[in-house]
């Protein structure tokens, strides 16, 4: 069964107040994928000293723009990379990526990236006779991953090609640890699970005080549940199911109830193709005990039999122009864009609770604006006048906006969050 809004007291900000300007306040460094993302945390004020480009596979002109704007730091995983840099950013920092056991992964990085242990002497001492100094070691074990355990072991591998790096003569004092961490309640594995794995870990074998920048990718953690998506029912058709015997047993043929919405698996969905996701509606409005449910499924609008969102769901019988709402959806959904092209841009809309805007306003905002505040603000009184206001697009808002903000207690063990897009977190 469906979930339903229940009433609350938000708040909407002014357009111009975002996700980003969150980070602008709170993030340390940035970790990015593509020349795009760059120029984004560079327009952002991030400074290059705190940008590192960690894709290990990148086009000779990605790293020629590297060097353009003065990005320094560098990941690769094997020769043929190596020697990109080598010819086209020779004074670069290089950060060597290693695989990880990603076996139990929803997503598995290490077949396409990572170096395995038993190359990486020799693309240290590759990296040494091209005069190319290398300077920390990046993991990242994929996404959804239910074993702490594996952060573990391969911060326990890290420490290994540490001391390789320091026999060859290579000052490395950078540890990313990458990203994937899990973002929603009732996940396998809760984020302080794993946060106390990693923690005992680099007690053991980085220790405070032993020079190491620890750094990870947070980026999934930071966005998934600030967003939350509304959608609008675009069409609806009864399909009767192919189930032998059954119309002689009920007296009538079982169906089923077809919902196409305006968006899909190839757009804001795409985690249903890429995670394995069943993403579950919550309804605008608590249905009554005597409304009946009827079987029913999710499609998107492309022309295509694998565009399902959702099925085996059991709705009350909506209507074309009604709205459902789906939390949870700030990863990899808006700036995606459709597979397939031609989608609609979302419209974004930021909302936040009354108790969130108050202790975030005071940060975000400089002194003298405070007493303008009410002035940017709309109150609502409940959810479905939040869906009702927002549904003009489909619209995205950042309803737990206050999570980015409450991490802070997670970190206190000597490893320090640098925020990213986290484009290497299918």
């Amino acid at each position: 069964m469906a979930g339903y809004l229940s009433e609350t007291d938000f708040v909407m900000v002014e357009e111009g107040f975002s996700t980003r300007d969150l980070l602008e306040e709170l993030t340390l460094g940035a970790s990015q994928a593509t020349t795009a993302e760059m120029e984004l945390v560079q327009h952002i004020g991030v400074p290059t000293s705190k940008i590192i480009y960690a894709n290990p596979c990148k086009q000779i002109a990605q790293i020629k723009y590297a060097a353009k704007h003065g990005v320094q730091l560098l990941s690769f995983d094997n020769e043929m990379e190596l020697a990109k840099v080598v010819k086209s950013h020779p004074s670069a920092k290089m950060v060597l990526c290693i695989a990880t056991d990603d076996s139990h992964s929803l997503s598995h990085l290490s077949f396409k990236f990572g170096a395995s242990l038993k190359s990486c002497r020799h693309l240290l001492e590759n990296a040494k006779r091209n005069h190319m100094e290398v300077v920390g070691v990046s993991f990242h074990i994929g996404s959804g991953c239910p074993d702490p355990q594996a952060y573990a072991q391969s911060i326990a591998d890290a420490r290994l090609v540490f001391e390789m790096g320091a026999e060859l003569g290579h000052r490395m004092h950078i540890l990313d640890l990458g990203g994937g961490f899990p973002e929603v309640e009732g996940a396998k594995v809760r984020f302080e699970e794993i946060a106390s794995v990693i923690n005992s870990a680099l007690d053991l074998y980085f220790p405070e005080g032993c020079g190491i920048d620890i750094l990870a990718k947070l980026g999934r953690y930071y966005v998934t549940s600030a967003f939350t998506l509304a959608v609008s029912i675009i069409a609806k058709k009864e399909v009767l199911l192919d189930q032998p015997g059954r119309e002689e047993e009920t007296g009538s043929a079982p169906r089923t109830i077809v919902y196409h919405l305006g968006e899909g698996v190839y757009g804001i969905f795409n985690s249903v193709l890429f995670d394995n996701t069943c993403p579950t509606p919550v309804l605008p409005k608590k249905p009554s005990p005597e409304q009946p449910l009827y079987s029913s499924s999710l499609w998107g609008p492309v022309v295509d039999g694998c565009d399902c969102v959702a099925e085996g769901l059991w709705l009350p019988s909506l209507h074309v122009g009604d709205w459902l709402v789906f939390e949870n959806m700030g990863a990899y959904t808006v700036g995606m864009g459709s597979l397939l092209g031609g989608a609609q841009t979302c419209r974004i809309t930021y909302a936040m609770s009354r108790v969130a805007w108050e202790a975030l306003r005071g940060q975000l905002l400089p002194a003298e604006q405070d007493e303008d505040t009410e002035g940017m603000c709309k109150p609502l009184s409940c959810g479905w006048e939040i869906t009702d206001t927002l549904c003009m697009g489909p619209v995205f808002t950042p309803a737990s906006i206050i999570q980015v903000h409450s991490m802070r207690k997670f970190w206190g063990q000597g490893w320090n969050p640098s925020h990213s897009n986290d484009n290497t977190d299918p």
